[in-house]
């Protein structure tokens, strides 16, 4: 990786185009004036904001996104389907590009987009007791991107990274993950405690606008995701986390974290996966459908999501793209929903052809995401308090912490299922909707991390957190899903654990390259592992 240098570039002037949080009088001056901006008066909040917004996808017509979240993961993990030919994720095959995109190029993606601009956040406020709010908060953020880039890739650049403008580091080593986690945790730990009340305002803040209150349920919430990463490889600490965080986590779906975006700003402030399941860069819109494993599951549990994510007769012919295309008669009846096999396709094969899928009628009849959860200005979720809910429930069936499991569970499925009006009151689900169903499928122990974890996996996917979803199923192996064994797939038939480092890194950064993939448990390819994958 060529290491991101810091320039002082104006930072998306994000703030202004989402219009979440309000701007400094300065603002235009400094963007439009560039005699007037350096290091003087450099306003670390706004680097902030690119930051935050840059994590739900790059602004390069959502190359990342499209890539890792949609291509690969909405398909390895069964929670989307398509023929489109290139979507790799649901045939296991390997395209380097793809699994490269989230890494980034020397243009765009995680190490510049994400990466660069936090680092440069706690560089300026690391020694400012006037921005030690704002250094709080990059700090957290700092934790956010670097567990998803982790997550992916295994050990990464991570101490070294972004420092190339201040230490000179132009090749930067590859921290373990392990090493990666621990630090993560204690960074979540301290941060949530260092705020100080009348301090700074974070003004940058596109998440809670600046709400330090939030953020402090934020911090420990995510710190309890990281811990239960870790049940498998070091349980004393998962344990030792995950206890540190109970009772500070969030407590409804007030406290979700989400980026609302808006069609004002082009491409820079529209929704990243709507760009792409709008059919912008090609056919998606018609041919990519929630998958029938997902659909099987919604149903299965009588769940109310279905009809209200799922239609219809959205997209009637391949031509029509984007909400002009969209058919305003689409059909939200549960009766009519159905989704579409993975691992299928439009070639010779008869065993893989969608065609032979005993359900086949039309494209048109298998369920699409309602238009509101793809609109350009629909939210990107984050985090939120029905997926910590399940993690409480988890950690209270492993390790007896946090009061009742089957209290938990029932908050994080109920939060699950009416946090999809937060797409959209065209969408919502009422409590009273939800306990009928939390009813109807009742909290059983002797299942229960099955239970959870599977909850977990269709929450993710009605968020179209792909990453997430991947995420957590490795770690838990749950919902058991049935694999695919695509002609010339990478993997033998096995759902990928991993994408391997970028080609780029041989030749950019190659001893610190051969070191880390050489370590990769399994190797440095689809099948092998991240550290706490077991």
């Amino acid at each position: 990786m060529k290491n991101i240098k810091r320039f002082f570039i104006p930072s998306l002037c994000a703030v202004a185009l989402l219009s979440i949080t309000g701007c400094t009088k300065d603002f235009v001056d400094i963007n439009t004036n560039p005699a007037t901006y350096g290091s003087t008066n450099f306003d670390a909040n706004y680097t902030l904001s690119s930051a935050q917004l840059n994590y739900t996808g790059s602004i390069d017509f959502a190359y990342d996104t499209w890539r890792a979240n949609l291509i690969y993961s909405s398909g390895m993990i069964q929670g989307m389907s398509t023929v489109v030919s290139y979507w790799a994720g649901d045939k296991y095959m390997l395209n380097e590009g793809y699994t490269a995109a989230y890494w980034g190029t020397s243009a765009v993606g995680a190490y510049i987009e994400q990466v660069r601009f936090i680092v440069d956040v706690i560089e300026f406020t690391k020694d400012k007791p006037e921005a030690s709010n704002l250094y709080n908060v990059a700090r957290i953020w700092k934790a956010v991107i670097f567990s998803r880039l982790s997550d992916i890739y295994g050990d990464v650049p991570y101490s070294e990274a972004g420092l190339g403008y201040y230490k000179k580091i132009y090749t930067p080593k590859y921290d373990k993950q392990q090493d990666i986690y621990n630090d993560m945790l204690k960074e979540l730990d301290e941060a949530s405690q260092s705020f100080k009340d009348g301090g700074d305002f974070v003004k940058g803040d596109i998440i809670y606008g600046g709400d330090l209150n939030k953020w402090k349920r934020f911090a420990n919430s995510f710190m309890l995701r990281l811990a239960m990463r870790l049940v498998k490889v070091d349980e004393a600490k998962a344990k030792e986390y995950a206890a540190k965080a109970v009772g500070k986590t969030f407590t409804s779906n007030s406290d979700n974290a989400l980026v609302k975006h808006s069609r004002a700003g082009a491409r820079v402030t529209q929704n990243r996966n709507s760009q792409v399941l709008l059919g912008d860069g090609g056919s998606e819109a018609y041919y990519t459908k929630w998958s029938k494993t997902f659909i099987d599951f919604l149903k299965a549990h009588k769940d109310p999501r279905l009809g209200k994510i799922t239609v219809t007769n959205l997209y009637l012919k391949e031509s029509d793209k984007d909400e002009a295309g969209q058919n305003p008669n689409f059909s939200m009846d549960p009766a009519v929903q159905k989704g579409m096999p993975n691992g299928k396709d439009l070639g010779s094969n008869p065993i893989f052809n969608v065609k032979s899928d005993p359900n086949w009628t039309t494209f048109s009849d298998y369920s699409s995401p309602h238009p509101v959860m793809i609109a350009r200005e629909a939210p990107t979720f984050i985090l939120t308090y029905g997926a910590t809910e399940l993690l409480l429930a988890e950690a209270a069936v492993r390790w007896g912490i946090g009061g009742s499991a089957e209290d938990h569970y029932k908050n994080g499925v109920k939060a699950a299922i009416t946090n999809v009006g937060q797409y959209s009151e065209k969408i919502a689900i009422s409590d009273a909707t939800a306990d009928a169903c939390l009813a109807a499928n009742p909290f059983k122990p002797a299942e229960a991390l099955k239970q959870i974890n599977t909850q977990y996996w269709g929450h993710t996917v009605s968020q179209l957190d792909f990453i997430e979803t991947w995420s957590n199923w490795k770690r838990t192996g749950y919902p058991e899903l049935v694999m695919i064994n695509y002609p010339g797939n990478a993997t033998g038939g096995t759902i990928p654990r991993r994408f391997p480092y970028p080609v780029s890194e041989v030749s950019e950064n190659g001893v610190h390259y051969k070191e880390a993939a050489a370590a990769v448990p399994g190797g440095d390819k689809l099948t092998g592992r991240v550290w706490w994958d077991k």
